[in-house]
């Protein structure tokens, strides 16, 4: 499903948050030190986060660009910021409740998008074990909103995605 039909799903049931502006993305290319990918930037025009299934609570929390930061920050705070913890290229997208996260590797890339990982204290960012859970951010997305609000790569039916 492409972005734009992703986005206007969230925007008539679920609770999106108000579009960032350019000049806000530009900020955050800045800070973070790299681009949006094209579905990513096209998501953050339209809303800069959002909640899915319920407020609050959200078991899918899209954070806004003022709150993405490095997944090994955003687990061990501004002490774990080395690469003892994981790598600098991770960074978090979606909170899933619990301190666990739904990232997106910058040094990686499939036709221009951005694969998105399962990241939690117990699944290191970048440890052998990390299981990626979306070719895309659209794919995630996706797979969020059929999930009927439970953490689908949790299911014990979901089969996972291979590296």
């Amino acid at each position: 499903m492409s972005i734009d039909r992703l986005v206007e799903s969230i925007r008539l049931f679920h609770f999106r948050n108000p579009p960032a502006s350019p000049e806000q993305l530009e900020r955050f290319e800045k800070r973070v030190g790299w681009p949006l990918d094209e579905e990513l930037r096209a998501f953050y025009l339209r809303s800069n986060g959002a909640a899915l299934f319920r407020r609050p609570d959200s078991p899918y929390r899209v954070l806004s660009l003022s709150e993405i930061v490095r997944a090994r920050v955003a687990l061990f705070g501004s002490t774990g910021d080395t690469d003892a913890y994981g790598p600098a290229s991770w960074f978090v997208l979606c909170s899933v409740q619990d301190g666990d996260y739904a990232a997106i590797d910058m040094s990686h890339t499939a036709q221009g998008l951005h694969p998105v990982f399962e990241c939690s204290r117990d699944s290191r960012p970048d440890a052998p074990h990390s299981a990626r859970i979306a070719w895309s951010f659209s794919d995630f997305l996706e797979r969020a909103l059929e999930s009927d609000g439970r953490v689908y790569w949790m299911a014990r039916d979901w089969a996972g995605l291979k590296r």
